[in-house]
């Protein structure tokens, strides 16, 4: 009998081992520092900045958009390789990304003595709160614009099979993986950053309300993410919104500026895996919180509800903003 327990208690470590990383100091990946909050609207916006710049680590870098110019106050990226550099999203309206992002090039540019690096925009979905400063980066030199659309975004990245097919974009050293997630819109997709392991979800996972407008393809995006992420080293799950805050099930007011409790930005595989095991049970779609996060089906009216919502929650905190 303990001779069966002692082989037992080996096979068990075997299987242990195995689900490790092959390298225990970090796993391999360029570490990284997340913020313990990010700054939020308060009644003073003309201290606040058009953009908050964090590092995460020298050449990876979380841009967040003034609550004061846009109560969606996004978040967008911008990744850095070898050869070239990706921005991912463009903001939303009322803001002068291109400024934020050439002056965080340039600071980046004097930090590793070059002269120029090309810069490729692609966005997370074709949605204006994520395309809204695309018309700042027409014309910029030295600049590839990928047009917020599935056409572009698959001739582009040479995508043959969508949304069956992952494919690789490498930045000079930097290979980065781009996952179809269709459903909060058609050309939805994650990427994944190889170096850091961030797994950049955009409106598809993210602590808030997940406004689903095809539910069949979110549904089998969430699985098919799930189901990708076996075996993928996922440091950090990042979207592109916060509209939680930090007590559970609980979630702002639409259109509200000021979040100074909000949840935290950074999410992990186990988030995406209760979103799938909870859209796996709805056989149709129905509003669910979770934790989190709640799945937001869209129709008519829920759009007449959010607008509601949005008016009235932007009327209050205007009184509070700007008494």
């Amino acid at each position: 009998m303990r001779k069966f327990s002692l082989c037992l208690l080996a096979l068990l470590f075997v299987d242990l081992a195995a689900a490790q990383v092959p390298e225990l100091h970090g796993a391999g990946l360029e570490p990284g520092v997340l913020p313990d909050r990010w700054p939020t609207a308060s009644p003073h916006c003309m201290e606040m900045q058009e953009y908050y710049v964090h590092e995460y680590n020298p050449n990876f870098y979380m841009l967040r958009q003034s609550p004061c110019s846009d109560y969606e106050k996004p978040f967008i990226y911008l990744i850095f390789g070898s050869e070239k550099a990706l921005l991912w999203d463009t903001g939303s309206r009322n803001a002068l990304t291109r400024e934020a992002v050439d002056r965080l090039i340039a600071r980046w540019l004097k930090v590793n003595q070059r002269a120029s690096i090309p810069l490729v925009v692609v966005h997370s979905h074709h949605h204006s709160d994520h395309t809204a400063g695309d018309a700042q980066f027409s014309g910029r030199p030295d600049t590839t614009l990928i047009k917020p659309d599935l056409d572009s975004l698959k001739t582009f990245f040479g995508f043959h099979n969508w949304p069956d097919e992952v494919v690789s974009y490498d930045l000079g050293n930097r290979p980065m993986d781009l996952i179809p997630i269709p459903g909060h819109s058609d050309d939805s997709f994650a990427l994944y950053d190889r170096r850091t392991g961030i797994l950049l979800s955009g409106d598809s996972v993210y602590p808030g309300r997940l406004y689903v407008a095809d539910f069949d393809d979110f549904k089998k995006s969430i699985h098919r993410l799930a189901l990708w992420t076996d075996g993928k080293i996922v440091a950090h799950v990042l979207g592109n919104h916060i509209e939680q805050t930090r007590t559970p099930y609980l979630d702002y007011p639409i259109g509200r500026m000021a979040q100074p409790e909000e949840h935290e930005l950074e999410m992990s595989v186990g988030h995406i895996l209760e979103l799938d095991r909870a859209l796996a049970h709805q056989d149709a779609p129905a509003r669910l919180a979770l934790r989190d996060m709640t799945i937001w089906p869209l129709n008519p009216e829920v759009l007449k509800e959010m607008r509601a919502r949005q008016h009235q929650s932007e009327e209050e905190d205007r009184k509070v903003v700007y008494p």
